[in-house]
């Protein structure tokens, strides 16, 4: 497989892409290198293997080929949207696609047709160095909370740079560019903080039982001086 173009990868680290010519650049990137896309169903437990086929941003619309996997193929097309990812030499590319629908007669071989890319997202290193959140007891997070899709999470591995670990219910899917309000963080004590997060991208990650756990890398959002501090605080990191 051709090694990824340096020039594509550095302008999507540590990124979202939401300009139509930006997202099909890089999309257009995997069709050349016949890069493998993934997406997680099913909470995991049903993997869509596939390739992009053909990028059209003006149409709007992608085309990927059909799974090998026929049920993966049935799993996908019963859902509104999806989240796939690629991972072309280290980097990690992530995108959402809504409205899958087999191709018709005259696009080619038979395939599955979803709405372009609102946004892409990519990554490969840390932008800051991380520190771990204290294992005993963890830091709990409520997402949303108030709203109406509010769940519990985990969060770990803060950094002063504004980054952090969502760990959450593998049935749960983030897209990234999705801005979670009013997120409740709260230490051992009782104290707390209330921040809005944006994600920026997101993995199953496995559990030494055998399971597994979503995690998300999300950025907190217009943190001021004393809110930084006291995630500084909360997480005891260092000055």
């Amino acid at each position: 497989m051709s090694p990824v173009d340096p020039k594509t990868v550095l302008s999507l680290v540590g990124q979202m892409l939401r300009t139509p010519e930006e997202i099909a650049r890089v999309l257009n990137s995997l069709v050349m290198r016949g890069e493998p896309i993934v997406s997680d169903l099913d909470g995991g437990k049903l993997l869509f293997r596939s390739r992009l086929r053909f990028v059209d941003p003006l149409g709007a619309y992608i085309i990927i080929e059909r799974s090998l996997d026929e049920v993966a193929n049935q799993a996908l097309l019963a859902r509104s949207r999806a989240t796939f990812h690629a991972e072309p030499g280290g980097w990690r590319v992530e995108f959402a696609a809504a409205d899958p629908k087999p191709t018709g007669a005259n696009e080619g071989a038979s395939g599955i047709r979803l709405h372009f890319p609102e946004i892409v997202a990519g990554h490969r290193r840390r932008e800051h160095e991380r520190a771990d959140a204290p294992p005993q007891p963890e830091l709990r997070c409520v997402v949303d909370e108030g709203g109406v899709m509010s769940f519990d999470a985990i969060m770990t591995n803060v950094s002063r740079g504004g980054i952090g670990f969502l760990h959450y219910d593998p049935e749960i899917s983030l897209e990234p560019g999705t801005v979670l309000r009013s997120c409740r963080i709260e230490s051992p004590s009782g104290d707390s903080i209330v921040l809005d997060m944006e994600v920026r991208y997101s993995q199953l990650v496995p559990l030494p039982d055998g399971g597994q756990v979503q995690s998300s890398g999300c950025r907190f959002l217009n943190l001021s001086a004393e809110e930084s501090a006291r995630i500084e605080e909360l997480f005891d990191l260092e000055p």
